[in-house]
């Protein structure tokens, strides 16, 4: 079955989007997120889609971890979902910009206690010694905010990938996939279908 046109990504996104959290569950929120460093060597990881709106795809991140100095010194970005239990993946390429502090403040106090306290603890992509350190860090900060709210650490945000191209793979028998890209030139979205 090919895809439908539809004038505006997001709109087919959100389809797609709920389709596989009926299909994949939880890995739906599962996107491959790259970067590149000073060297220009790219780098890939996948993170979890926290939002999403026609502004853009957000998720959050230690602001002194790679990624995020990836970003800071160059903020073109591509993402990928894969969904295989739908037969579907949207690659979309974009400028990565940081959200708002009450916006990152408002999602952070929305998670789990203990995964705001890991926040805190984690050093993230630092040299760990042992897993008691990082315990130990745990400990720590669960002594130190007490019984008491858990504020967002400063070093802790999230990032809004704003796309310029978007693209939806549809798998289809005989690798005859069904492939549409939107590209955002001058205000508005052009569509074209794409050989396999």
């Amino acid at each position: 079955m090919a895809i439908d046109f539809v004038a505006d990504p997001f709109t087919l996104f959100a389809q797609w989007y709920d389709n596989a959290r009926r299909a994949d569950g939880s890995t739906a929120d599962a996107m491959n997120l790259a970067t590149v460093d000073l060297q220009g060597r790219p780098w890939s990881r996948t993170v979890l889609l926290k939002a999403f709106d026609d502004q853009g795809f957000v998720f959050y991140t230690n602001l002194g971890s790679p990624k995020a100095r990836q970003i800071e010194a160059n903020p073109f970005v591509a993402l990928c979902f894969l969904w295989p239990a739908s037969r579907r993946q949207v690659r979309i390429q974009g400028q990565a910009a940081p959200v708002s502090d009450s916006e990152a403040d408002a999602y952070f106090a929305t998670r789990p206690r203990e995964t705001q306290i890991g926040a805190w603890a984690s050093r993230q992509s630092e040299p760990l010694a042992d897993r008691g350190e990082l315990q130990a860090r745990v400990a720590r900060y669960e002594t130190t905010f007490g019984s008491g709210d858990v504020p967002r650490p400063p070093f802790w945000s999230g990032y809004r990938v704003r796309p310029a191209r978007m693209e939806f793979w549809q798998e289809a028998a005989f690798r005859l996939h069904d492939r549409i890209s939107y590209e955002f030139e001058n205000g508005q979205w052009t569509i074209q279908r794409l050989y396999p």
